[in-house]
């Protein structure tokens, strides 16, 4: 059987086209030879058969791992994904899902929307699509449940251990940059920005001028969990309070065409109306731009916990055959000059991971009114608050859906008419800590891989008899240091599962109304914005 070889033009082409810019064209091109050589043998001499397709896809994988997790390859489902999610517009149903090896499983379904309509539930594990088992399909299955708006799909999923049918009809969905806005009792404007698609500025200006025609005087703009978006509406949210030709965003790079200064450029909706922006370890990107630029001009105070720190811009740069490179080209900078990104991936540990700034390295910069901010990543609030933080062990939780597994399982034991009514007890906490313990979910430590890759090299050695009884109560230290870790971050963790356990019973909207009349975050903004020299002291 004649094997087929595929040379990887594809990289020729995209990297002649940028060599204007770089000084080190002969060792482009040399590196391009000797892997296309280099691929050729390996296709024609390799002692079993080839998949040129699958060799080709390892190596671009591998290439760009070792720069950002933000530079990837984007084939044409990817391609088509970028451009839904910044037009707010799409055909599915209704609900945010994730693949775990054979099930899908429901993480929200949005109120009204087909997932809702049909039943379907967080927690709820997909197991077959129509006639496809998701077991058995080798590609990312949440594909089979996108189609054409009208089109019928028969669902199979798992509920509590019970298996369940339903028929789900896929619309068109419009996902809303602002999902709730209201006025609160103080004549605060309440507006909720959970991202930063084409609608973001326009959607926000009309939530702020309905709450001013209804007597808002001081408004909350909430950016919690809002991951970024258009960096183009980033400056138009900001302009909405603060003057046309102000500088929000400085983007600089090695190669001098991304070096730019964005400012606004449009009239402002309102610049004296007392602001707060929520933020915490959720909010990047687009966020942080408009957190940081806020907070820079002295236009309103920050509240909540450090932002994530996504501060690298991406651009899409078309390859062949409908694919993309998304490239990072620049970092982004605040106006005072501070840099918004937290790990450099550049300037790796010993491990390889990328590093974060130590505090005691901190730089500090002047705001407008001359008010010391630092950097460090991300940006810091002004007023810093418990229940917006993510520790480690909070992190972990989520990361190991433990809080998403209790909220699950408490919304099936419990039963709950009004959000008001809600109150997560100090015994709920309790069970929450005996459901993390035991439980399959497993929040692995630092700590515990350095042991455990100890100990690996110790069995390599044959030194490790005599080893695993200091090992295993080692371990059983970390895991007595984790339970208490549990109980020192309380606050955080039980905010977040207050969080998810709400959205259960009354969607995301629900949670919003819940915030409104519970949420620490928005009482510490109230009483800031009811405290006019409290407000003003903190800006100058």
């Amino acid at each position: 059987m004649k094997k087929r070889i595929i040379y990887p033009a594809i990289a020729v082409v995209v990297l002649l086209s940028t060599v204007s810019f770089k000084s080190d064209f002969f060792e482009i091109a040399k590196q391009i030879e000797i892997f296309t050589t280099m691929f050729k043998e390996l296709n024609m001499n390799y002692v079993d058969e080839t998949n040129p397709a699958e060799l080709m896809d390892t190596a671009i994988k591998a290439m760009l791992d070792d720069l950002d997790p933000y530079t990837k390859y984007w084939n044409e489902q990817d391609v088509e994904a970028s451009k839904i999610r910044n037009a707010g517009e799409y055909t599915g149903i209704g609900a945010s899902v994730k693949t775990i090896k054979d099930k899908i499983i429901i993480v929200e379904p949005y109120k009204n929307y087909p997932a809702d309509k049909a039943g379907l539930k967080a927690g709820d594990e997909i197991t077959q699509i129509g006639d496809i088992k998701v077991a058995d399909f080798k590609e990312d299955a949440g594909e089979l449940l996108k189609g054409a708006s009208g089109t019928k799909v028969d669902i199979i999923y798992t509920r509590q251990g019970q298996s369940k049918a339903t028929v789900l009809t896929r619309e068109e969905i419009e996902v809303d940059a602002v999902p709730f806005y209201t006025l609160l009792d103080d004549n605060t404007g309440y507006i909720v920005l959970s991202k930063f698609n084409n609608k973001a500025s326009s959607e926000t200006i009309d939530a702020l001028n309905d709450l001013k025609t209804k007597g808002a005087n001081k408004v909350v703009l909430d950016l919690r969990g809002n991951p970024g978006g258009l960096l183009s509406e980033a400056i138009n949210v900001t302009n909405i309070f603060v003057p046309k030709g102000e500088l929000i965003t400085t983007t600089k790079s090695v190669v001098k065409k991304y070096n730019k200064e964005y400012f606004t450029k449009r009239e402002p909706v309102d610049i004296q109306i007392p602001l707060v922006v929520l933020v915490n370890g959720r909010s990047a990107s687009a966020s942080e731009i408009v957190a940081g630029s806020i907070q820079d001009l002295d236009r309103g105070v920050v509240i909540g916990a450090r932002s994530f720190g996504k501060g690298l811009v991406q651009r899409p740069k078309k390859l062949t055959y409908g694919t993309q490179l998304k490239i990072t080209i620049s970092r982004y900078y605040t106006p005072s000059g501070r840099c918004i990104q937290a790990l450099d991936y550049w300037n790796r540990d010993k491990n390889n991971n990328a590093v974060r700034i130590d505090e005691q390295d901190f730089k500090a910069f002047k705001t407008k009114n001359g008010r010391t901010v630092y950097d460090g990543g991300g940006i810091q609030p002004d007023i810093e608050l418990e229940t917006s933080k993510f520790s480690k062990i909070t992190t972990a939780l989520l990361k190991s859906d433990a809080i998403f597994g209790y909220a699950t399982k408490y919304y099936y034991a419990h039963k709950l008419e009004k959000s008001g009514d809600f109150k997560f007890t100090d015994s709920d906490y309790e069970e929450f800590k005996k459901f993390v313990k035991q439980s399959d979910f497993n929040f692995e430590t630092e700590t515990e891989k350095a042991f455990e890759k100890a100990l690996k090299i110790a069995e390599r050695e044959k030194l490790d008899q005599g080893i695993n009884t200091s090992y295993d109560a080692l371990i059983a230290s970390v895991n007595a240091s984790k339970q208490t870790a549990l109980d020192k971050h309380k606050n955080e963790i039980v905010n977040l599962l207050t969080d998810e356990i709400i959205k259960r019973y009354f969607y995301r909207e629900g949670l919003y109304d819940y915030y409104v009349t519970h949420n620490p975050e928005v009482a510490k903004s109230q009483e800031i914005l009811n405290n006019t020299k409290k407000y003003n002291e903190i800006l100058k």
